[in-house]
């Protein structure tokens, strides 16, 4: 009687959702807002570009260390991927494995960026441009160790046997929120890094 009941109500759901889980929905939710914070800060970044006689004030922002950190990432997004999609065939160890690679990826990259901090030659304070390429990148940074701390959370519970091919939310929506970081730094290494040289302000 409660499983009828239980089938009947899913139909007076809208279809969307009888397709993806409440949770699901939640994490495309915080995505479209933290996206909305990242859009925010590099309008900030242009609107202030476009009035300032030189930008960056001093020198372009080197890709010596932000180069290699890009290609981590994306390479991370495709491990991610392939980590999801292993679950989805019931692959336990092609999950953890997966999971696994990329947290070291991810952490790989947070030490890059914290290697990349020690060695600018302005701080937050020194100027318009310091203050937005730091809170910019910090922002991100931020969202990584998030990224991560997920990653390493659902690693632990698919050594625990929490995930089958049919139940895996909480890989799908670490998935999501891997990849939604990973694309939102390709904007900023596009924005911060690349639109400088492409305006030819130096």
């Amino acid at each position: 009687m409660a499983a009828s009941i239980g089938m009947d109500s899913r139909h007076l759901l809208p279809p969307s959702t009888r397709e993806h889980p409440p949770g699901w929905w939640a994490m495309v939710c915080l995505i479209i807002t933290e996206g909305a914070l990242f859009a925010y800060f590099l309008f900030s970044y242009f609107y202030l570009a476009s009035m300032a006689p030189q930008w960056p004030p001093n020198r372009l922002p080197e890709l010596r260390l932000a180069g290699p950190n890009t290609i981590i990432l994306i390479v991370s997004s495709f491990v991610m991927w392939w980590s999801e999609r292993g679950i989805k065939a019931g692959q336990q160890m092609r999950l953890r494995i997966g999971l696994l690679v990329t947290a070291i990826m991810g952490i790989v990259f947070l030490v890059i960026q914290s290697r990349e901090y020690a060695g600018l030659k302005f701080t937050a304070s020194s100027h318009a441009y310091g203050s937005l390429f730091i809170t910019i990148t910090a922002f991100h940074f931020a969202h990584v160790v998030v990224g991560v701390l997920m990653m390493l959370t659902t690693q632990l519970r698919a050594w625990l046997g929490h995930f089958t091919e049919r139940h895996h939310l909480a890989v799908t929506n670490t998935a999501l929120y891997w990849h939604f970081v990973d694309i939102v730094w390709l904007f900023v290494f596009a924005s911060l890094y690349l639109s400088p040289r492409i305006w030819g302000h130096t």
